[in-house]
């Protein structure tokens, strides 16, 4: 019996175990899931907080926020629902609820701090291809300097990193890991529904009153939001197929183009003038200010070559920034128009031979470089060149001992580099040459006592600015005229292109513009003329032989090539051909801004003319995107010129040579 009972007793013993165990484990479950209803409202709430804090930061003022959250709730709750799958994807990944909101804070409000910035000095926002800039968002660098804004960026990192290590004493409100799996990858769906625009999500984007404003990303971030919009242009690193885009359309405007380029683009000649296009960096007229006065004329060069010679003002697809851009405008004919705002063909299209003015110039017999100050791999120029079909690259890295102004090679050293590889070379030459001096930001002492002296109702930054990038001009007008001195004693044809990439950023918020009367205070009540000042450069023309007379009130960077051909009287390939045809009709042409042949200005393409651009928007995509029809048809080489397998060999080889040259240092 005592055995029995005994038995029995361990019997019941080890069942009353095990059903504690039973209970542990389910109690175990039952708080990972009540730790997962736990951390969804505090994520919401995070959300609310940071989608806040977000727009606060990009508006300047609380009240700003609050005014537009009280007009645009449901636009308002869409950030929020951006930033909580963000953060619920963050969660997911982590196991931890402030592991995740500290990860989550750190990348947003980052983000959001480029944002502002950029748009403070280039008007123009974060986008996602920006994250493909690597190297090159770095260049912001100088301007974040400020305590105020070092105050920020350290307030931004001490919560984020704050919150991180709060989640290795806290509670973790770890879910279990299905119910992670579960939400990492209906957060992903849902990211990537709102990203591309679903019909699903275009429909609760309507009913919320979304509006995308792609030709305007300033005012889409502004009306939308931040992080909304930054996740529409998700979807524009992909450029969409043009309607009418196909090989029967490409082959009827191929046989339409055999007939222009014969009959109005002229002969080629037996004489090769060196061609030399100087982009000079932010080079601007700042004598256009109305309520500034200079000790002396600033430009004497550039003002006495608009009267004598060739010149005219530029439209820039770009402000205070971007100037490969403008760049890739001139060189491939192409515009920036076709393409999401914001874009970077350098960074995300090039990446196979593209016919440019270098192939085009290299098939002519012509020696093709460029010639750039700054790193080679700045804006991927080393890389980009080459498939631009350029035979030769000098950037910053084969000068050998240069000048330097301020932080950067001079202008005079880039002219005295042209003029030496011009003397040293058989072949006539095509150059690009790209300049870097008179980079911003302005507000250092780069100059010391600047020659020029400015008055007028300025603050004293302003004044400080504004002398320091006066000298900058009058030093770049000094190398024009270095050029012009020389190559006028020079038995060698040439003629020079020279014109500023964008207008120079002159504080924040165009400040110095604004002080000088230049623009209203307000951009909301800038006009189109306003607008057009504030994206044209001056386009000046030299050559020592004679050129036709012409003047170019306003031509799009784009358009700016196929009309230095047309004055030398060179027979176009057919997409500049066609490029030159346009520029009669619509002369500037950039997303927002376009100007017809009586220089009458329109926010968008007029009517009349749209069949045409949408023409010039196939040949486009079919060089960059496309299947390249037009090759089968017309400029078969040129079109498919691979890139030169001996691309920079000279300066690379004599890099090499030199640094062989070096002896070893003493151990």
């Amino acid at each position: 019996m005592s055995f029995l009972a005994s038995d029995r007793a361990r019997s019941g013993n080890s069942d009353h175990s095990g059903e504690t165990l039973l209970n542990k484990r389910n109690n175990w479950k039952k708080a990972r899931y009540s730790a997962l209803l736990t951390a969804l409202p505090l994520l919401i709430v995070f959300s609310l907080l940071i989608a806040f804090g977000v727009e606060w930061m990009q508006r300047d003022t609380f009240d700003s926020t609050m005014e537009w959250i009280a007009a645009k709730p449901s636009i308002f709750l869409l950030n929020t629902l951006v930033v909580f799958l963000v953060m619920t994807l963050a969660y997911s990944l982590a196991g931890s609820l402030l592991l995740g909101a500290g990860v989550s804070f750190l990348v947003i409000f980052l983000a959001s701090l480029i944002s502002y910035f950029k748009l403070k000095l280039r008007g123009e926002p974060f986008y996602p291809w920006d994250i493909m800039l690597n190297k090159e968002g770095m260049n912001i660098a100088p301007f974040v300097s400020q305590a105020s804004s070092l105050a920020k960026l350290g307030g931004i990192v001490a919560i984020g990193l704050a919150l991180i290590a709060a989640s290795f004493r806290l509670p973790r409100w770890k879910a279990p890991l299905p119910a992670r799996g579960a939400l990492a990858v209906l957060a992903v769906l849902m990211l990537h529904a709102m990203c591309m625009r679903t019909p699903l999500a275009w429909q609760l984007y309507n009913k919320a009153g979304v509006q995308e404003i792609v030709w305007n990303q300033k005012q889409n971030y502004s009306d939308n939001g931040t992080p909304l919009a930054f996740a529409m242009n998700v979807r524009n690193t992909v450029v969409p197929k043009p309607e009418g885009y196909g090989e029967p359309a490409i082959a009827e405007l191929a046989n339409s183009l055999k007939t222009v380029r014969l009959g109005g683009a002229g002969t080629d000649s037996d004489v090769q003038p060196n061609v030399i296009f100087i982009m000079n960096e932010a080079f601007w007229d700042p004598t256009l200010l109305p309520n500034v006065k200079f000790s002396e004329d600033p430009l004497p060069t550039l003002h006495r070559l608009q009267q004598e010679s060739v010149s005219g003002w530029l439209l820039s697809p770009q402000f205070g920034g971007g100037t490969s851009n403008v760049e890739y405008e001139v060189l491939t004919g192409n515009s920036m128009s076709f393409l999401p705002g914001g874009s970077v063909p350098y960074q995300q299209y090039i990446h196979k031979p593209t016919p440019s003015l270098a192939s085009y110039f290299e098939d002519k017999g012509y020696k093709s470089m460029g010639i750039h100050p700054y790193d080679g791999w700045f804006w991927s120029r080393d890389r980009v060149y080459k498939q631009l079909g350029f035979e030769s690259f000098m950037s910053k890295e084969y000068f050998n001992n240069p000048e330097y102004k301020g932080a950067f090679i001079s202008d005079a050293e880039v002219s005295r580099t042209i003029i030496n590889q011009v003397e040293q070379t058989d072949k006539p030459m095509f150059i690009y040459a790209v300049t870097m001096q008179n980079h911003g930001p302005y507000d250092d002492n780069r100059y010391g006592d600047t020659e020029i002296k400015v008055e007028g109702d300025l603050t004293p930054e302003a004044r400080r600015i504004l002398e320091n990038f006066t000298q900058g001009v009058r030093d770049a007008d000094r190398s024009l005229q270095m050029l012009i001195d020389h190559f006028e004693q020079s038995d060698e044809p040439t003629i020079v292109v020279m014109y500023g990439d964008h207008l120079p950023m002159l504080g924040m918020d165009y400040d110095v513009y604004i002080q000088g009367g230049f623009v209203p205070a307000s951009t909301s009540e800038w006009t189109l003329e306003d607008a057009k000042k504030m994206y044209t450069t001056p386009l000046v023309m030299w050559a020592n032989f004679e050129l036709p007379k012409k003047q170019f009130p306003v031509i799009s960077a784009s358009f700016l090539g196929s009309n230095v051909m047309d004055l030398l009287g060179m027979q176009m390939p057919a997409n500049f051909a066609y490029n030159f045809e346009l520029s009669k009709k619509l002369p500037g042409l950039t997303g927002s801004l376009v100007a017809d042949a009586d220089y009458n200005l329109y926010s968008s393409v007029p009517e009349p003319y749209q069949a045409d651009v949408a023409k010039y928007e196939e040949l486009q995509y079919d060089s960059l995107f496309g299947q390249r029809y037009l090759a089968n048809y017309i400029d078969t080489d040129y079109l498919t010129k691979a890139a030169l397998p001996h691309y920079n060999e000279e300066f690379e080889s004599a890099a090499a040579d030199q640094q062989t040259e070096i002896p070893p240092a003493e151990s």
